[in-house]
């Protein structure tokens, strides 16, 4: 965080900010008038995420005496944690990561003309200054990356665009940073694409993004729906940009900023040097030569005469290469709306949002109902913090939370206390109103899979369904309506099948299960990923953690309500999904995880899915070799704390500086799972680190996307910490049998 406290920032009055929730959805209010606030108090969820006092959020008892026993910590912890439940039933909380989205949503709404709420304005402004870095005046990929061209460079812009004058301290430093580096023009690909839209650029200098793609046939290789979902569906909308190199009015700001940012005159510049030409701060993950070739000029043209070649098939319309651009462009944009249709129009994550908002601004206009429903859904993003206005990755992570958190407070015994019913039944209520009701309207035309009767990441609204997500929130399902007596069955059987069939077809050839789709591309396509900042997002792939997620809820299912004919099929996915598993362990006994930090997470994941096979320490090389490998890192103190640099690429486990709450959690449930022998690591582990007020302090990084995109998955700290001791008081300090947990549910 930055330390500019001698500089004066607006900030607004927190106490005037309002959460309001609506069937997941999260949007954040500022409330103008003394009537409003009177008539909309502010809640103890709302306090806690702006940073204010939490003697209201414990009902004026802000302090607990130090537990004596792991249950009393869950007692404490799930206390405080149960007040930030929604009216709604989920768990609100950010999921954010890249700072410069924020500033994405500033350009985007420069270039639409869309005015940005004054007390917005502010808060964006706030949080730009207190994450850049006071040292060097610039900001990185996220608030614990090193400075870097891309994110100083689109948040300088962002500033000046909200107002702040070039000569402030910040903006100061700042510049001084992007000219150590040689100027804006050698800023990383995505850089580029949104400098060019703000005619900070020119397009000359940017990889090529063509719609023309879209026209190949399906069983091409290179056709864009064979991409991973998010990927597929933001080369959609910077094929359309691209395309029509959608670029915004010079005016005097433009003509200002081509002098702040660059070191040379903007006139003078060789564009089509600059478009091979990327920073050294911001090379994360270098440009294979595959991706040169595929850039080319030859292999542009290439590209045309294969079109050329089979536009018969395509489109009997054309009778030359003259037009095929706006052919391919028209097709582009009518698979957007109806992509947007689908999503009711949230899209799949923050840059798309962002992306199509221009899109639609740009072929149909402000008053068009496409563009008006794009920006009704922006403020589903936008996170308020005690340090400013962020925008989310994805528009939440509410179902993904709420499922975890259900199972952790079950597996502690606490949702068997009365006077925690409501806040399961109100849980269950959400999952039920938000599985998925009907397939996508236009499924076969956007290349989209069957999600009647899955799950979610976030909001059934945003309608892209994922494996793991629909795997935890059965599980959390079948434990609400199987392990509660005093809970109706919301979800039938019907519905409950349903989700069964889906799941039993989704496993891939492999043995394991995917994220979002089935795998449609071919592992050489990851060659040509044009960003150098992310790696492994360019196609589908099968994961641990999912494999292992889908793994667990079968063997739930099969426990509550198993019908015959689901015994030889589930018995069958179990066993491949175990070789699956078996087949991706490390030597040094770990698995990676790709949406976790890292090989804790993966780890956790692995012995749990192996563990609902009847696999543990005593009988499993494969779990004796996880469980060794976690033990070797446990730390001094008791704990574990991984790196989020671990997943980069480096191929190794990296500590972190300090032992983090959440990979303590995570390594003590994967020993707990694998029924390790030795209680002695698990007991140091198990330590409490709880504040007094019953909360754990958040800590860095816990989730990963792309091996370079850290996450701030703000719930962890809560569910994985009840998670791991509600397990271990039922293991270690209760003198009854075990009985409440998820694991002896699995595994008995």
């Amino acid at each position: 965080m930055s330390d500019y406290s001698s500089i004066n920032i607006e900030t607004t009055d927190r106490s005037r900010w309002r959460l309001e929730v609506d069937h997941g959805k999260q949007t954040w209010h500022y409330l103008e008038s003394n009537d409003e606030i009177k008539n909309w108090p502010q809640t103890a969820c709302d306090r806690y995420w702006l940073g204010l006092s939490n003697d209201k959020i414990n009902g004026g008892h802000s302090k607990h005496s130090p537990p004596k026993t792991a249950l009393e910590a869950i007692y404490n912890g799930y206390k405080f944690f149960k007040q930030l439940q929604t009216v709604d039933g989920h768990w609100a909380g950010k999921y954010s990561g890249p700072i410069f989205l924020i500033s994405g949503f500033v350009f985007s709404t420069y270039i639409t003309r869309l005015s940005i709420p004054h007390a917005w304005k502010i808060e964006i402004i706030t949080y730009l200054v207190n994450t850049c870095n006071p040292e060097d005046g610039g900001w990185g990929i996220h608030i614990e990356d090193h400075s870097n061209l891309l994110g100083t460079t689109l948040n300088y812009v962002a500033l000046r665009i909200l107002g702040m004058d070039p000569e402030h301290p910040v903006l100061v430093k700042s510049r001084a940073f992007i000219h150590k580096l040689g100027g804006a023009v050698a800023i990383p690909s995505l850089g580029k694409f949104w400098l060019a839209m703000l005619n900070l650029y020119d397009w000359k200098g940017v990889n090529p993004v063509l719609p023309e793609l879209w026209l190949l046939p399906y069983k091409s290789p290179l056709h864009p729906a064979r991409l991973w979902g998010p990927i597929r569906a933001s080369h959609l909308s910077m094929s359309y940009l691209y395309g029509r190199k959608v670029t915004e009015r010079i005016n005097p700001l433009i003509k200002q900023l081509r002098t702040e940012l660059f070191v040379q005159p903007y006139d003078k510049i060789n564009w089509s040097a600059a478009k091979k030409n990327v920073c050294e701060a911001d090379i994360y993950f270098p440009r294979s030569p595959a991706l040169v070739v595929t850039n080319s000029i030859n292999t542009r043209l290439l590209i045309m005469g294969i079109l050329y070649t089979v536009q018969n098939d395509i489109d009997g319309r054309f009778q030359s290469l003259l037009g095929i651009r706006e052919i391919a462009l028209r097709r582009v944009y009518k698979l957007m709306k109806l992509e947007e249709f689908d999503s009711n129009y949230i899209s799949t994550c923050a840059i798309d949002k962002l992306f199509r908002l221009v899109c639609a601004y740009h072929k149909e206009g402000p008053e068009s109902e496409m563009f008006l429903n794009m920006k009704d859904k922006i403020a589903n993003y936008i996170w308020m913090t005690p340090n400013g206005m962020l925008m989310n990755y994805t528009d939440g992570s509410q179902i993904w939370d709420t499922s975890l958190a259900v199972q952790a407070i079950i597996e502690s015994g606490l949702a068997n206390d009365s006077d925690n019913h409501e806040s399961m039944i109100k849980a269950l209520e959400f999952l039920d109103d938000s599985q998925i009701k009907n397939n996508p309207t236009y499924m076969k035309q956007c290349w989209r899979e069957p999600s009647k009767g899955l799950w979610c990441f976030s909001t059934r609204e945003q309608g892209w369904s994922a494996n793991d997500c629909t795997a935890e929130a059965l599980k959390a399902v079948l434990l609400l309506q199987g392990r509660l007596d005093y809970t109706q069955p919301l979800i039938n059987q019907k519905r409950i099948q349903s989700t069964i069939d889906i799941l039993i077809r989704r496993q891939h050839t492999n043995g394991g299960y995917s994220c979002f789709e089935g795998i449609r591309g071919y592992c050489w396509m990851e060659l040509i990923n044009p960003s150098e900042l992310f790696e492994n997002t360019f196609i589908e792939h099968t994961y641990v953690e999912c494999t292992s997620s889908v793994m667990t809820a079968l063997r739930i299912f099969s426990k509550f309500d198993l019908v015959d004919h689901y015994v030889d099929d589930i018995e069958d996915v179990c066993a491949k999904a175990a070789k699956y598993i078996h087949s991706m362990q490390r030597k040094d006994g770990s698995w990676l995880g790709s949406w976790g930090i890292c090989f804790t997470y993966g780890t956790m994941f692995a012995i749990q899915g192996l563990s609902s096979v009847g696999e543990n320490y005593e009988n499993s090389e494969y779990v004796k070799k996880a469980c060794n490998f976690l033990i070797s890192k446990q730390r001094e103190d008791g704990g574990w704390g991984e790196d989020y640099k671990s997943a980069s690429g480096v191929g190794q486990y990296i500590q972190h500086s300090n032992s983090q709450v959440v990979n303590t959690a995570w390594a003590l449930l994967g020993l707990m799972y694998a029924e390790y022998p030795l209680s002695e690591p698990i007991i140091n582990g198990i330590e409490s680190k709880q504040l007094p007020t019953g909360e754990w302090k958040k800590e860095s990084f816990k989730s990963m996307i792309g091996k370079n995109c850290p996450i701030n998955h703000s719930n962890y700290e809560f569910i994985y910490s009840i998670w791991a001791l509600g397990m271990y008081s039922n293991l270690y300090e209760s003198d009854e049998d075990y009985r409440y947990g998820v694991w002896e549910i699995i595994t008995g």
